[in-house]
C-alpha cells in the first residue's frame, strides 16, 4: 500500500468541486430556477466587520452603562411612544449595517437593564461576566443538544453539571437530569414523569387508561404546577391545595388531610409538589415532614426549589433545604440567584435509572441511531420533550469554573446578608413595616406616607396603603431610577417585594431603595 500524502490528499479535498482549468471567478453561472449558484451569497469578510462594529456597542451600551448606578434601570416609554422610536416596520428591501447598528443602539436603550445594580423586579438580576462569555460562545456555535456528534463539548458540560448539583443535593445514588427551557417546564416534567412512574401504561394507552389521580401542592407554589395538570390532562381541579402557615410554609398535617381525602373520594394520589422559596415570601415548605408522608402514601416527592435551591451553596444556609436528598426529582434555576443568565433551568431525577428516557423517547431513526461508532448513551436528546434544545449548562459551567464552589457560595451569603440589613434598616425607619421577617432573599414591607401614618388601622387605613405602592411603582418607572415590585398576597394589601441577588448590589443600593420610595411616596 502507498504511503498517505495528507497535503495532497487536502489539495484534492479542496480541489474537487472546481475544475483546474476552469478557474472559480470564470466559470459561467449556474442557474436554477432562476437563481445564481455560483459563490456563496453571504461574504464572512463583510458579515465579520458587522460583527467588530456591533461588538463595541454591545460592550458600551449594554455592559458597561447598563451595570451603572449614574445610568437609568430603564428609558421608560408608553407602547405608542416606543412604536414610534423603533421603527418596527418589516420591509421588502433591507437596511444598510449603519441603519442596523442604530437599531441595536435603540434596541437597547429602550430596553430594562436587568444587570444594573437597582435592578430588583424579579427573581433573576446582575450580570456574570464568565456566563456572559458562555454565552457568546454558544450563540456563535449555535449548537442543540440532541446528539453527540453534534453538541460534544456542551453534551458533556451538561453531564458534569448536573453530576454536581445532584451531589450538592445530597443524592448518593446518583440520578438523571436535563436543562429546561425555564422552571415552569421543570415543574411540567416532573408532573409528567412522577405519572408515568405511577401509571406506565398512560404513554401509550393515554388518558382514557388512568384512573382519576390528585396531586398535592400548598396554597403558596408557583402557578406553573396548576398550568402543568391542565396541561397535562391531569385537570386543575385535581390539584388538592394544602394550606400554609403565617410564614407561607406547607403544613404538614393538612397535606396528609388532602391524601386522606382525596382517597376517600376515590382518586389515585400520585405526587406532591414541595416548594423551596416560594415567589412572593420566600419561604421554604418542611421538605422532611413532606417526605415522610409521601414514604406512608407512596407518593412521588417533587421540589421545586428553581428559586430557593442556591442556598445548597452554602454552608451557612443550605438547611433551609434539609430533607432534599429525600426528593424524587428536584427543579432548580441556576439562572436566579447564581447568576448564570437566562435561561438556565435543571430538571434532576434521584435515581430511577432512565425514567427520563423511558418516559419521554420517541427512538426517530433519523436521529437516534443505535450503531453509530461512538457510545449512544451520550445522545441525550430522546429524554427530552424538545428536538432543538440549547446548551444552556455551559454558561453555568464556565462560570462556576471561573468562581468555584466557594465564590458561588459567597453570592449567596451575601445576598442574604444584603436582605438582613434591608430588613433591619426597615425597622428603624418611620413610615416602612415589614410584613414578616425575610427567611431568603424576598424583603417584603409596607411604606405608609407620612398623612397616613396618624390614621387609626383599619379597613380605611389599609385600603388607602393599598394603594400606594402602585403610585410608587409608576413615577420610579417613569423616572427609571430603580424597579421593584409589588402586590397584594392572600389577605394582605399591596406590599413592596424586594428581591436581593447580584454582587453588584451595595448597602448604598439599599439605602438609596428606601430614601428614593420615601420621595416618590410622601406626598401621598
Amino acid at each position: 500500500m502507498a504511503p498517505t500524502n495528507n497535503s495532497h490528499d487536502s489539495e484534492t479535498l479542496s480541489n474537487s468541486s472546481t475544475s483546474p482549468a476552469e478557474p472559480e471567478g470564470k466559470r459561467a453561472p449556474v442557474l436554477v430556477d432562476g437563481v445564481t449558484l455560483n459563490g456563496p451569497t453571504l461574504d464572512i469578510r463583510e458579515a465579520e466587520s458587522f460583527l467588530r462594529d456591533a461588538m463595541p456597542i454591545i460592550m458600551e451600551e449594554a455592559v458597561r452603562k447598563a451595570t451603572s448606578v449614574k445610568e437609568k434601570v430603564c428609558d421608560w416609554k408608553s407602547p405608542e411612544q416606543l412604536k414610534e422610536l423603533l421603527d418596527l416596520e418589516l420591509r421588502e428591501g433591507g437596511e444598510t449595517d449603519p441603519q442596523i447598528l442604530q437599531r441595536c443602539r435603540d434596541a437597547i436603550q429602550y430596553s430594562v437593564k436587568t444587570g444594573h445594580p437597582r435592578f430588583f423586579n424579579q427573581l433573576y438580576a446582575g450580570l456574570d461576566p464568565y456566563s456572559l462569555v458562555g454565552r457568546f460562545i454558544t450563540e456563535a456555535l449555535n449548537p442543540s443538544l440532541y446528539t453527540y456528534e453534534v453538541a460534544p463539548v456542551f453534551i458533556l458540560t451538561e453531564e458534569a453539571v448536573l453530576n454536581k448539583m445532584m451531589e450538592i443535593i445530597g443524592w448518593t445514588e446518583g440520578g438523571d437530569g436535563i436543562f429546561c427551557p425555564g422552571g415552569s417546564v421543570s415543574n411540567m416534567y416532573a408532573v409528567n414523569v412522577a405519572r408515568y412512574q405511577r401509571c406506565p401504561d398512560v404513554k401509550e394507552l393515554g388518558l382514557s387508561a388512568l384512573p382519576r389521580l390528585a396531586m398535592f401542592t400548598s396554597q403558596e407554589c408557583h402557578y406553573s404546577v396548576a398550568k402543568a395538570a391542565a396541561f397535562l390532562g391531569i385537570g386543575t381541579k385535581n390539584v388538592y391545595v394544602i394550606q400554609s402557615d403565617n410564614r407561607g410554609k406547607m403544613i404538614p398535617a393538612e397535606f396528609e388531610k388532602q391524601v386522606q381525602r382525596a382517597k376517600d373520594e376515590g382518586v389515585l394520589p400520585f405526587m406532591v409538589n414541595a416548594t423551596a422559596g416560594t415567589t412572593v415570601l420566600g419561604s421554604f415548605d418542611p421538605l422532611e415532614d413532606i417526605a415522610d408522608i409521601c414514604q406512608r402514601h407512596n407518593l412521588w416527592m417533587h421540589v421545586d426549589a428553581c428559586w430557593g435551591g442556591a442556598a445548597l451553596m452554602s454552608n451557612k444556609h443550605k438547611h433551609l433545604l434539609k430533607g432534599i436528598h429525600r426528593a424524587d426529582s428536584v427543579a432548580w434555576n441556576p439562572h436566579k440567584m447564581l447568576l448564570a443568565g437566562l435561561q438556565c433551568c435543571a430538571f434532576m431525577v434521584r435515581g430511577h435509572t432512565n425514567i427520563l428516557q423511558r418516559c419521554h423517547s420517541a427512538n426517530a431513526s433519523y436521529l437516534f441511531q443505535q450503531d453509530k461508532f461512538y457510545d449512544v448513551s451520550y445522545d441525550t436528546g430522546d429524554k427530552s420533550i424538545q428536538c432543538s434544545r440549547k446548551p444552556d449548562a455551559f454558561k453555568f459551567w464556565l462560570m462556576w469554573k471561573a468562581l468555584g464552589t466557594s465564590g458561588l457560595e459567597e453570592r449567596v451569603d451575601r445576598a442574604l446578608a444584603m436582605a438582613r440589613y434591608l430588613a433591619e434598616e426597615i425597622k428603624k425607619r418611620d413610615g416602612f413595616r415589614l410584613v414578616m421577617e425575610p427567611e431568603y432573599a424576598n424583603v417584603c414591607f409596607w411604606y405608609i406616607p407620612p398623612g397616613l401614618r396618624s390614621t387609626p388601622e383599619g379597613p380605611e387605613f389599609w385600603s388607602k396603603v393599598h394603594g400606594v405602592a402602585p403610585v410608587v411603582k409608576e413615577r420610579m418607572m417613569k423616572k427609571g431610577s430603580m424597579m421593584v415590585g409589588y402586590q397584594p398576597h392572600g389577605d394582605k394589601v399591596n406590599f413592596f417585594r424586594q428581591i436581593i441577588i447580584s454582587p453588584q448590589v451595595s448597602r448604598e443600593d439599599m439605602d438609596f431603595l428606601l430614601d428614593e420610595i420615601n420621595n416618590l411616596g410622601k406626598d401621598l
